[in-house]
């Protein structure tokens, strides 16, 4: 076990630095940051020295290797854009995404198994053909437009729910949260919703699909022929036996809300790093696109990692193989 888990610690590591080495060749072909921070009256003298300043005019191992070291340490440089450290920016943004993605993530994971587990045992049901009739909506539409969908409805329409903006926030010593005012919570309605709409469907689809592929299973026809409850055999054997799939498509899409986010944020003008990101490409803000990969990258690994870890926790035959999977 212990082997499993630096085995996936090294591959992990040989992940991020792959990844940051093609995120950071990738921003050099965007454009030159030195066009849209300097004005038209500019002087090749003022260009040589903001090159200097910035470190642009050291080869491109050189900068990819500082780039790195200050990422280690935090430090991802100065924004081309607002000249602030990019971690003091980005401190700022997180705690939009990061409720964001927690309200919409729960959503997923809570409705999708529910949801998956009642269409399940009641696959005949009026109830179930209307569930599985309307998830396609949530499979078949873009978020964009299933975002712009819900601002025409409750919005516009019904004027229940305001259509941008995160709401009234509360400081709390450096992090600001909407849990605490109704605005804030109003605010998170429609963009969670939009966000965590795809991966609730997907989550749904494989725990209807592997509950009834278990339900087919000689042991739980063994348990109903023991006397046991319907609610023991779906919940205590057939559901604990689902999860092990389930589990790994679901660390995959909580990552995926986080990177996801992008969109959303932008149809609702959400401030997030998502927004910010978007921002970053338009002015060619080099370390603020650079560094939101980067943490992009490391929430992806450590939520796969994680899974790693739990997936061989749940079934013990990958303990019983030394965790060789």
């Amino acid at each position: 076990m212990l082997n499993y888990i630096i085995r996936r610690v090294f591959q992990s590591v040989l992940v991020l630095l792959v990844v940051g080495l093609v995120a950071f060749s990738m921003f050099r072909f965007v454009g030159d940051p030195i066009d849209n921070m300097l004005g038209q009256e500019r002087t090749q003298a003022d260009i040589e020295r903001l090159r200097t300043q910035l470190g642009l005019d050291q080869p491109f191992p050189v900068q990819y290797l500082k780039f790195l070291e200050g990422a280690a340490q935090g430090n991802f440089g100065v924004s081309y854009r607002q000249g602030r450290p990019v971690a003091e920016i980005i401190a700022e943004r997180a705690p939009a995404t990061l409720e964001l993605a927690a309200v919409s993530g729960f959503f997923a994971i809570f409705f999708g198994i529910v949801l998956g587990v009642f269409t399940a045992i009641r696959r005949d049901g009026w109830a179930s053909n209307v569930i599985m009739t309307v998830s396609l909506i949530g499979v078949s539409l873009p978020t964009f437009l299933i975002g712009i969908l819900l601002i025409y409805i409750f919005s516009v329409e019904l004027d229940m729910l305001p259509s941008f903006g995160r709401g009234e926030v509360v400081d709390l010593g450096g992090w600001t949260t909407g849990f605490l005012t109704a605005s804030g919570l109003k605010a998170l309605i429609l963009p969670s919703i939009t966000l965590g709409l795809y991966q609730m469907t997907l989550i749904m689809r494989l725990v209807r699909a592997e509950m009834l592929e278990v339900l087919r299973q000689d042991y739980i026809n063994f348990a109903r022929a023991r006397g046991l409850s319907e609610r023991v055999v779906n919940f205590r054997h057939a559901l604990k036996n689902t999860l092990v799939p389930v589990i790994t498509v679901t660390g995959l899409q909580l990552g995926s809300i986080i990177a996801f986010a992008i969109i959303t944020e932008t149809v609702f003008q959400w401030p997030g790093v998502g927004l910010l990101f978007i921002n970053a490409i338009q002015f060619v803000d080099i370390p603020v696109m650079a560094a939101y990969l980067m943490l992009i990258s490391v929430m992806f690994v450590g939520i796969n990692l994680a899974v790693d870890l739990l997936y061989v926790a749940i079934d013990p035959r990958l303990r019983s193989e030394g965790g060789t999977v």
